[in-house]
């Protein structure tokens, strides 16, 4: 791999243009302005100090005016010059050495600037012989000018050095930023990577090995959320297989079972009784396969969201009479007293097919999974603006390391007295929730309740009510019309 195009190699450029751009910014910002503040600490000195030497000098005669010049220039570390303008235009020159025409000087335009500036004093930079001068012109009030000159060059220097120093560590920091950058980088493109071959494995199936990174940044982050969809999808992966599995099992059993009745129809002569009961048999075979095929379908719908519903008033006391119609006599041949409790009218919003799929499933698991004469009991209540229909039976109960399973797809009790392909109460649970409801199991040893809840008001039961209402009222006066 191209090491600019790796995480590690773009990082540490990144972070070495970072670096080169601040000492770039540097060189053209920070160099200029400490160079601009020497000069002009330079000249704010030689400003102060002028003024002072201007007058010592002024009051000078031209015997004292050699030392006096010499001292001041001693005392300021620069040099003093001291200029007349002789008959209006010959310039007398008196510096630190002897009253001669200086040429370097002479022509200084501080110098004529100063002539024309009276009573104020001039100041900046010059550059003489490829060297440069803070200068400072102090016009006297009888015509000469006094020039106080500093040469720049230790300022400069420094100025130099300090770029030379900037441009080295700069270089040192850069070399270190590349190096220090790349390792941190690899680093981090390593658990990068390792996340990358976790996701191979998950995207492959396999769920054994689990996402582990310490860290606790965003990465660490982005790990944890890997963990948790592996568990997800291992959790998915395992429910699908027991899925495939039971209900291969469950397809297996009845079909085995009528091919072997039909093979003995087949091969042997059998009595009309035997044949009647092999007949039997079967019928319950076919059924246990209907019911089984119909059960797989709607979990099918279920998963796939398929799965409609009306949203509708239910009365839950008319369907808790229907169901017990519906079962009466079968919990009459299995010697179960049913019974129906009903207060109230009560009035639900839900769809009425798939309350009664929900209630015959929860009345044929207490028939078939309670001993004969166990009591089984029908009612409806209203708790909280919810309303409530339950199924109650005194038998045996769930034990308590069950009651959070009960809902899962084909997940059957040990030693139930009576098998069951394991869906109904996992259909049930979920066509509840579709209708905005639930289902909620009460369980203790000698009594079980299974409670469907759904609600009583939704807008669209107001905009029913309403309607109907309004239709009712519609009627009346057209009743009340053909009366009169």
């Amino acid at each position: 791999m191209n090491p600019l195009r790796s995480v590690g190699g773009r990082l540490a450029l990144a972070l070495a243009v970072v670096v080169a751009g601040a000492l770039l910014l540097a060189d053209l910002i920070v160099v200029p302005s400490l160079e601009r503040h020497l000069i002009d600490s330079k000249l704010s000195q030689l400003r102060h100090d002028t003024p002072a030497i201007a007058a010592r000098l002024g009051n000078s005669t031209d015997y004292e005016l050699h030392a006096r010049i010499v001292k001041a220039a001693e005392q300021v570390d620069a040099r003093v010059i001291y200029f007349e303008l002789l008959r209006g235009k010959t310039l007398t020159v008196f510096d630190d050495s002897s009253p001669v025409t200086s040429a370097d000087v002479e022509n200084d335009p501080m110098v004529v600037r100063a002539f024309d500036a009276y009573p104020k004093l001039v100041s900046g930079t010059v550059t003489s012989g490829d060297k440069e001068y803070a200068e400072v012109g102090y016009p006297l009030g009888n015509g000469p000018v006094v020039l106080v000159r500093a040469p720049l060059r230790d300022t400069l220097q420094s100025i130099h050095q300090v770029r030379r120093r900037l441009v080295i560590a700069g270089l040192i920091a850069l070399l270190a930023s590349l190096l220090v950058g790349y390792l941190a980088a690899t680093l981090f493109a390593r658990r990068i990577r390792r996340l990358e071959r976790a996701a191979h494995r998950i995207a492959a199936g396999d769920f054994s090995e689990p996402v582990v990174d310490r860290g606790r940044d965003e990465l660490g982050q982005l790990a944890l959320a890997f963990e948790d969809m592996r568990q997800r999808l291992a959790q998915l992966e395992h429910a699908r297989r027991e899925f495939i599995a039971n209900a291969s099992h469950e397809l297996r059993t009845p079909l085995f079972s009528l091919g072997g009745f039909l093979e003995i129809m087949d091969d042997e002569e059998l009595d009309p009784a035997t044949q009647a009961e092999f007949m039997a048999t079967m019928r319950e075979q076919v059924a246990r396969l209907t019911k089984l095929a119909t059960d797989l379908l709607d979990l099918s719908r279920l998963d796939a969201g398929r799965m409609t519903v009306e949203h509708e008033f239910v009365d839950l006391a008319a369907l808790a009479e229907v169901l017990a119609d519906e079962f009466r006599a079968v919990a009459l041949s299995r010697g179960h007293p049913l019974a129906v409790e009903n207060g109230i009218e009560m009035r639900a919003v839900g769809d009425e097919e798939r309350a009664l799929q929900i209630g015959r499933i929860l009345i044929e698991n207490a028939l078939l999974h309670t001993p004969p004469g166990t009591p089984v009991r029908i009612a409806t209540a209203q708790r909280n603006g919810t309303a409530l229909l339950t199924v109650e039976d005194e038998g045996p109960g769930i034990p308590a390391e069950h009651t959070g399973h009960v809902f899962e797809r084909f997940y059957r009790l040990e030693g139930s007295l009576a098998s069951g392909s394991g869906l109904g109460l996992a259909i049930a649970r979920e066509l509840a929730e579709l209708m905005g409801g639930s289902l909620e199991l009460q369980a203790s040893p000698g009594r079980t309740v299974f409670t469907l809840l759904l609600p009583t008001d939704t807008p669209d039961a107001d905009i029913s009510r309403e309607n109907g209402d309004m239709s009712q009222m519609g009627q009346m006066a057209s009743e009340k019309a053909s009366l009169q």
